[in-house]
């Protein structure tokens, strides 16, 4: 069999040194604390998913680090030190379950000054973006920007923004800027002229605007290129050119699909030659369609998603945003979330990106913490997670796994450590001074805050966010779900419940949570990996998959088809690794922490089981 040659040939490396053979271990010397000869390798786009160098199917989970960039108190930088980056790093992988963020930078940091690059801003950045890397974290930073720059709005302002430069608002000599009667600040986008005239200006070129960033972009990408070891730099997995663009306006004929066509795939084109002059040309660049392609509310909804853009292909990765809208609003969406809510509108992100011959990423989604419906939070995050899962609802499941579609690649909204505690003067007035939530346009949205002592808590369930997910899958994944039982208040959310039908996985799982694996073996020899959440520790986790079955999974080996170890890093996150020895053969796993010591009779029942049901559903 392929996998049989390949781990002999493996032997032969270990034994008489360096062979190149596709699916053995990486010449590169591992450099990171719990690395495996199958970590560290570079993520690139295959056939419509992230795929690593030994050939599996990966899944970015994680957050955005972090609005603190939007805020001016550390100067537009995720963090106040190094140390709070690493600090926030390990939570980040032991607390929330990530294997990467979203990095924001800033426009305005990196060039304060028309053709003058801030080499000071961009140390202190990569030092922090390195802080993530170092813990095993897998980073793809974003030039961010809302409301295109907090130098449109004046001292006394409802509202701020964040993006470009001063100078860049100077060259304009925009309107004053008002937004009217606005409720939410994400109606200035449309309804305020500094704000529209700034985007027009910006997409069309004007007074070299475009140019500018453009060369300040490129600039920064070789800055970071040049400044992280080249094992580092692999844990760079692209670049997301442009936070949630949008036209300003229109001109005269032109709709939202032509603005597309004719002045956002053209600027991404030339930010592609940009990353490709920096050094970044085999890392995609993570390109986002007009804000208001997959908006949930009818009116707010605009044609796009780069329809006329071709097939992306590996250079490009399809990258959106979601938000419930409707849930926001308070108003358009009475009660909660419930069981396949958003099954819809992230199958509209897994068809696109399909049609368009490229991966997909959820680059920001989540709800608000605190507010007139912070009470939704609960079931909105664990829907949004549910859809990135699966495109099918938990009461469709088990009945129809095969249209569960591939695991969506997704980063929360926002991980800020500092959530509560800023010292944030809006828009430079120091009668402002902003302490509460993210600091930001009264957001809350931070997963996590620091304590009284400084360690770093989890505002969240950490049920809903520290989760079971594929990580890497060595193969084709055919079908994934995950049962977190998450709270709302006292209450479990169980939408996915084990089939009376399945009497002994039922019995197994019990009130425990639980995560199932079905894929197609490929012909690599790494093993396809989950990520195992705090709430499964190493002794209470039962496995239970045709390669075998398992209460407390032993320590990694290559021969060893149902293990555990750490994941790299050295954070204390750990992962189940499950490792076969054929090619296109379909296997499942289910991965419960609901059993202790199950007898073995009850372990081969469930077995048996599930057997059945792959045979019959697959």
């Amino acid at each position: 069999m392929p996998n049989i040659r390949t781990r002999l040939l493996v032997v032969l490396v270990v034994l008489f040194g360096s062979l190149a053979v596709t699916g053995a271990p990486s010449a590169t010397a591992a450099t990171l604390p719990d690395s495996l000869w199958f970590d560290e390798s570079p993520l690139t786009v295959q056939n419509g998913r992230f795929v690593d160098g030994n050939g599996r199917e990966v899944v970015l989970r994680g957050y955005n680090v972090s609005g603190e960039t939007k805020l001016e108190e550390n100067s537009g930088l995720p963090f106040a030190s190094v140390a709070d980056a690493r600090k926030s790093a390990t939570a980040l992988r032991a607390l929330g379950g990530g294997n990467s963020v979203r990095f924001l930078l800033s426009w305005a940091h990196a060039e304060p000054t028309r053709g003058t690059l801030d080499t000071a801003y961009l140390a202190a950045a990569t030092d922090q973006m390195r802080a993530f890397l170092d813990a095993g974290i897998r980073v793809y930073p974003d030039f961010h920007q809302d409301l295109y720059s907090r130098y449109l709005f004046n001292s006394g302002s409802w509202y701020t923004g964040d993006g470009a430069p001063k100078w860049a608002v100077t060259l304009g000599s925009y309107p004053q800027e008002s937004c009217g009667i606005c409720l939410f600040w994400g109606q200035n986008i449309t309804q305020n002229q500094a704000v529209t005239k700034a985007q027009y200006d910006f997409w069309h070129n004007t007074y070299g605007l475009q140019d500018s960033f453009l060369d300040t972009a490129q600039k920064t990408m070789a800055y970071v290129q040049q400044h992280l070891s080249g094992a580092e730099f692999t844990g760079v997995v692209g670049f997301d050119p442009y936070n949630e663009p949008y036209a300003g306006s229109y001109d005269s004929g032109q709709t939202s699909r032509t603005w597309e066509q004719n002045l956002l795939w053209p600027f991404y084109q030339k930010f592609r030659a940009r990353m490709d002059a920096a050094g970044w040309q085999d890392k995609p660049a993570f390109v986002e369609p007009n804000l208001f392609w997959n908006a949930n509310i009818d009116s707010q909804k605009q044609e796009g998603g780069l329809l006329d853009a071709g097939t992306l292909g590996p250079r490009y990765v399809l990258n959106t945003h979601f938000y419930d809208q409707k849930a926001i609003s308070g108003i358009l969406m009475w009660g909660n979330a419930s069981d396949g809510q958003y099954a819809g509108d992230f199958g509209t992100v897994r068809d696109r990106a399909s049609a368009a011959g490229t991966a997909a990423v959820v680059s920001e989604f989540g709800h608000p913490l605190s507010g007139s419906v912070a009470g939704k939070a609960p079931t909105v995050d664990k829907a949004m997670y549910q859809a990135l899962d699966s495109r099918l609802p938990g009461s469709g499941w088990w009945s129809n796994p095969s249209a569960s579609g591939p695991v969506l690649s997704g980063n929360q909204w926002q991980w800020d450590i500092y959530n509560g505690r800023h010292h944030e003067l809006m828009n430079g007035n120091s009668d402002k001074v902003k302490t509460s939530g993210d600091a930001w346009n009264d957001e809350d949205l931070s997963a996590v805050r620091l304590d009284d002592s400084g360690a770093v808590t989890l505002r969240q369930d950490a049920r809903l966010l520290d989760r079971v997910y594929p990580a890497a899958t060595a193969g084709t994944t055919r079908a994934f779900t995950y049962e977190d039982r998450s709270r709302d208040g006292s209450t479990t959310l169980t939408w996915n419940p084990v089939p009376g039908s399945l009497p002994n996985v039922a019995q197994l799982v019990g009130s425990g949570q639980y995560g199932l694996l079905v894929w197609r073996s490929g012909s690599g020899s790494a093993p396809t990996e989950l990520h195992l959440p705090a709430s499964f520790p190493t002794a209470g986790t039962t496995v239970v998959s045709d390669l075998g079955t398992v209460h407390g999974p032993p320590a990694y080996t290559a021969s060893t088809p149902v293990a555990a170890a750490p994941e790299p890093g050295g954070t204390g996150s750990r992962r189940l690794l499950l490792t076969d020895s054929d090619s296109g053969v379909l296997h499942y796993a289910l991965v419960t922490n609901g059993a202790t010591a199950p007898p073995a009779s009850l372990l081969a029942a469930a077995k048996s089981e599930l057997a059945s049901w792959a045979a019959a559903r697959f």
